[in-house]
């Protein structure tokens, strides 16, 4: 039996440890291989845990090649709905898997049909089921912090904190901005601020009455330098107003918006959540009123009124025979 080594894609998914993946070992050995395992470019595409249970059991595994046009999709299929994943998780994992064929598209393009409806957003979102916003966020995780993305794929972290980790490593440490000084409103000469210059003649921060006293007495102000003043004083004011907006997207961009963005993000999992055990309980009872369908039938032919005879008629059936 020759080894076969996971295909990428195959290795985005959380593999099973501990007593999953003995029971599954020991249902294999009891049972049979009953699902076979799915081989592509000499690699497995789909069943990588129940190929390691094949080896380790010392039973030949099933295997069939893929004969489809889109891996990706084939394993998303597969996975996506035999899987008890979180949206979080499964917005990472075709993310990843979109970074995987962009590097596998690098001087490949026969390769560029592998992924291609995984091109933009709303392609990934259709694909993992989860909505744009924790798409967006997974998308940017995978690109920018991996080793994050890995661990929220195998359900170690889950997607809105892993976004705020990676959300704290990156929001800009600025210094602390001093407050501005306060202007004062437009009023007499004497409310408005002293612009610093040091002219011998009348100043605008001068009383009206002073100011027309010394135009009286010949003073004529230096218009120049006022100007020039007026300009240095109006640069200082745009750099502060320009550190203050620095400052604004610091604080709008970190703590208080990543925390509102991940509460949403938990939210919809919880919804998520939510939504896959009532249609996991839909199916259940479907199947309760099925049995309950077969053992009237079953009492009805056997000619009894309670289930626990039905086991007795079949035993006397049996005898019979």
């Amino acid at each position: 039996m020759s080894a076969l080594e996971l295909h990428p894609l195959c290795t985005l998914f959380p593999r099973l440890d501990g007593a999953e993946f003995d029971a599954l070992k020991a249902d294999i050995i009891a049972n049979g291989q009953r699902e076979p395992i799915t081989v592509y470019e000499g690699q497995v595409l789909d069943g990588g845990n129940r190929y390691r249970a094949c080896v380790e059991a010392g039973i030949e595994p099933k295997l069939r090649n893929f004969d489809g046009c889109n891996p990706a999709s084939f394993v998303f299929s597969a996975n996506f709905h035999r899987r008890h994943l979180t949206a979080g998780q499964q917005a990472v994992i075709v993310a990843q898997a979109q970074n995987w064929a962009n590097a596998q598209q690098v001087g490949r393009p026969e390769k560029s049909g592998s992924t291609a409806e995984l091109k933009t957003v709303a392609d990934r979102v259709a694909e993992s089921g989860a909505s744009d916003r924790a798409q967006r966020m997974a998308d940017q995780l995978a690109r920018q912090a991996p080793e994050l993305a890995k661990k929220v794929a195998e359900g170690k972290l889950s997607l809105p904190k892993a976004h705020a980790q990676l959300a704290s490593k990156a929001a800009p440490q600025l210094p602390q901005v001093a407050a501005a000084e306060p202007i004062a409103p437009a009023g007499s000469c004497d409310d408005a601020p002293d612009l610093g210059i040091t002219s011998s003649a009348p100043q605008p921060s001068a009383s009206f009455d002073r100011f027309m006293e010394s135009l009286d007495d010949g003073h004529m102000p230096d218009l120049e330098e006022i100007n020039r003043a007026l300009e240095a004083k109006n640069a200082a004011l745009e750099e502060e107003v320009a550190k203050l907006k620095a400052e604004i997207t610091r604080l709008g961009g970190t703590d208080q918006a990543a925390r509102i963005e991940a509460l949403c993000l938990e939210r919809d999992e919880a919804y998520g959540l939510a939504s896959s055990h009532h249609s996991s309980f839909l199916k259940a009872n479907e199947r309760v009123v099925d049995y309950e369908k077969l053992l009237a039938r079953l009492r009805r032919a056997a000619g009894v009124e309670k289930d626990s005879e039905i086991r007795d008629c079949i035993l006397l059936l049996k005898g019979a025979a």
